[in-house]
């Protein structure tokens, strides 16, 4: 990354915790235009019970909730200087406050969030040897409940053909949550759910009957996440870091540093602010245009595609389109082919992890070698339906990196 301070250089994570704090709001407010794409599109033709929007009672029902707390909040939050400003005395504020936070507490508890904070996938999977020495750890990102992360989880389980456990990041409204997050990454703030998640990880990364342990992250989780791996780099060593493989679905500004040598990361989501510094992220990186930031609306039914009989179909449009390579920056502004995806490549250590990244090395050469596809590169395709990476015994832990932005 370039030095710290140079213009356009995002703050190293650590910096002041004020410093940060006043970048990521700053950038917040800059990227304000971009959060409809959060939702957009609906997709209601292709909608499926899973899906966060489906029209179904708990659906609207927790979408209801959310849009009341997000008045509420708001409202609450502002009411706070105007008290002060009033000379209100500070007992009062303090009071209005304790009060004003226990019924947010109260209504996300008892509607949205349960008291569960470990849930397991609840689907039929039939697993296949070798699948009892995995573990498949899942944590959520903002606004999401109890019955939003089980349907997480649950549509992970059937696209893998394993059991998920999900760790819970329990919702207090998406107002609320979005000041967490700001808390958690530029204070470093570990919450109950990364200390659970990073007791779940650890223990299984210690398990000598298990070889391998994928932690999948959505949004917040990808912050969460973050913080899991900085304590893991802490206290294990490599030959048990290596069994960890990190999938995150997730805006590139919730990562700090999740990006270690001894890790496998796989980066799915959202604004592309930071990607045109150099040397910012490691490996692989895909760009492609659209938008929507919903696990089970926008990237898993996109890119894992279920059919009737709940297995991932062979194709679907994300993994069929065309892989066009660029060795420059300037990528925020593409605009091209829709059929495309754009695919920086990393050819020097490629050939240890992807044969196919040395057919596109050949093809930009000599002009030859055969149309390449993301389904060619990306290594979560190969564990769909109960797969395994075919270099699953051979991979080189250094070199595993890839980068997928919509």
């Amino acid at each position: 990354m370039a030095c710290p301070g140079k213009e356009g250089t995002p703050l190293p994570y650590t910096a002041s915790p004020i410093k940060l704090l006043w970048s990521d709001l700053s950038l917040f407010i800059s990227k304000l235009w971009a959060l409809p794409g959060i939702f957009l599109p609906l997709n209601i033709g292709r909608m499926h019970e899973w899906n966060e929007f489906y029209p179904s009672f708990r659906n609207g029902a927790t979408v209801l909730i959310h849009i009341f707390l997000v008045a509420y909040q708001l409202v609450f939050l502002i009411s706070l200087p105007i008290m002060v400003v009033c000379m209100i005395p500070g007992l009062w504020v303090l009071a209005y406050s304790v009060i004003g936070f226990t019924i947010n507490y109260a209504i996300v508890m008892l509607s949205l969030n349960g008291f569960q904070q470990v849930l397991v996938s609840q689907v039929p999977v039939v697993e296949r040897p070798g699948h009892e020495r995995e573990r498949w750890l899942y944590i959520n990102g903002i606004a999401a409940g109890h019955h939003w992360v089980q349907m997480n989880i649950d549509q992970l389980s059937y696209i893998f053909g394993r059991k998920v456990t999900g760790v819970h990041n329990r919702t207090a409204g998406i107002v609320f949550d979005l000041i967490e997050c700001l808390v958690q990454r530029d204070f470093a703030y570990a919450t109950g759910d990364i200390r659970r998640a990073y007791a779940l990880v650890k223990e299984a990364l210690l398990d000598p009957e298990c070889d391998k342990v994928l932690l999948l992250l959505h949004s917040q989780g990808g912050i969460e996440g973050g913080l899991v791996v900085d304590w893991l780099l802490d206290e294990l060593p490599h030959d048990l870091l290596h069994r960890l493989e990190c999938i995150s679905l997730v805006n590139p500004l919730a990562i700090s540093s999740i990006t270690p040598t001894q890790l496998i990361l796989w980066l799915w989501g959202g604004v592309l602010h930071f990607v045109d510094i150099p040397n910012r992220y490691m490996g692989r990186l895909f760009v492609r245009p659209n938008s929507g930031h919903l696990l089970n609306m926008h990237y898993l039914d996109n890119m894992f595609t279920l059919g009737p009989d709940m297995r991932v179909l062979d194709s679907n449009p994300f993994m069929e389109m065309e892989v066009e390579p660029w060795a420059t920056a300037g990528i925020n502004g593409y605009d091209g082919p829709p059929h495309r995806i754009r695919y920086q490549p990393t050819i020097a250590r490629d050939e240890a992890f992807l044969p196919a990244a040395l057919s596109l090395q050949r093809s930009q050469t000599n002009g030859v070698g055969q149309l390449l596809r993301v389904k060619d590169f990306s290594r979560l395709w190969q564990y769909r339906n109960g797969g395994h990476p075919k270099d699953t015994e051979t991979r080189h832990d250094n070199d595993t990196h890839e980068h997928v932005y919509i």
